[in-house]
């Protein structure tokens, strides 16, 4: 089995997007990459915006390979709303008239209509697909991190080759997992390795330190129960002191970035964006929202497909 992660925090964009090879088959999952249009008051930097011209460069080219497309939510920063990177393709997308609400069931359905012309569009809750080289099934909803949270629910990807070893399980913005749910379904999957998006320590005054404590030990007892092998980024990757915050994962050895996985250093430009204002000597004294939306709005050429990551 070939995972490739293909954008992401560590990778210096809001993204998770991956290609898997599993056999024959080719999987395209999450197809998204943004930037955050304000952090620390201020817009991307040029760096940033480099960033995500080659996270979408790369998600183009590997989107070319895939016959399988697979969209986990309708945050924008995990799919494209352009039907050309799922033309001709099965494209496995979140039911929109399940567990989706407010701006994400618009986005949803906006989606599905654009495409049900050139792709083969499919609902992915629950679904599983079995042949002797391919094992593909997918969650039902569970908790966008904690239960009940305003942020909707997510599906879980698992793929594997029946005849090897090993189990990819995507698991998106379990965020930790925070949810017992949701941790109770990845310790049943029983993955190898296991790629999730980490708790939002980025957020901890807001949310409080508890919480993300009950991240990193849902995330310890999924390693300790299954011995699966980590790819842990995303929120994570947003805390300008995750090396610190999340100490206690990484010395497991078992617990990787995105760009650690593909032995890269990290580059998380967004916790960074300070710095690269300070060092060219133009970030604006006091960066408004209305500020930030103008000088964003001055350059739409350079906006992910998908959009912003709200």
């Amino acid at each position: 089995m070939k995972v490739v992660p293909l954008a992401a925090e560590s990778l210096g964009v809001r993204s998770m997007a991956t290609y898997v090879e599993v056999g024959p088959t080719r999987v395209l999952i999450d197809p998204g990459a943004t930037l955050a249009p304000a952090r620390f008051g201020l817009p991307p930097s040029e760096e940033e915006w480099e960033a995500l011209r080659r996270a979408n460069d790369r998600i183009s080219a590997y989107a070319a390979r895939a016959e399988v497309v697979f969209v986990s939510h309708y945050h924008e920063d995990h799919f494209r709303s352009d039907p050309a990177s799922y033309a001709g393709r099965t494209v496995l997308l979140k039911d929109p008239r399940r567990s989706t609400a407010g701006l994400q069931a618009r986005r949803a359905g906006e989606l599905w209509t654009a495409l049900a012309p050139v792709a083969r569009v499919q609902s992915a809750d629950g679904h599983r697909r079995r042949a002797p080289d391919l094992e593909l099934h997918v969650s039902p909803p569970l908790p966008h991190g904690p239960d009940g949270t305003a942020l909707g629910s997510v599906l879980v990807l698992t793929l594997a080759d029946p005849a090897e070893p090993e189990r990819f399980v995507f698991a998106s913005d379990v965020q930790g997992p925070l949810s017992p749910v949701a941790t109770a379904y990845l310790i049943q999957e029983r993955p190898t390795l296991l790629y999730l998006s980490g708790p939002p320590s980025y957020l901890e005054r807001e949310l409080g330190a508890a919480l993300v404590e009950r991240g990193i030990e849902n995330l310890l007892r999924v390693i300790d129960t299954t011995g699966c092998r980590v790819i842990m980024d995303h929120y994570a990757l947003r805390d300008t002191r995750f090396a610190e915050r999340f100490a206690r994962l990484w010395e497991t050895g078992a617990v990787v970035t995105a760009a650690g996985y593909l032995g890269l250093a990290d580059a998380p430009l967004e916790g960074r964006r300070g710095d690269a204002w300070a060092a060219a000597r133009k970030p604006p004294a006091r960066a408004g929202r209305s500020r930030e939306r103008a000088m964003i709005s001055r350059a739409p050429k350079r906006l992910a497909k998908g959009g912003t990551s709200a």
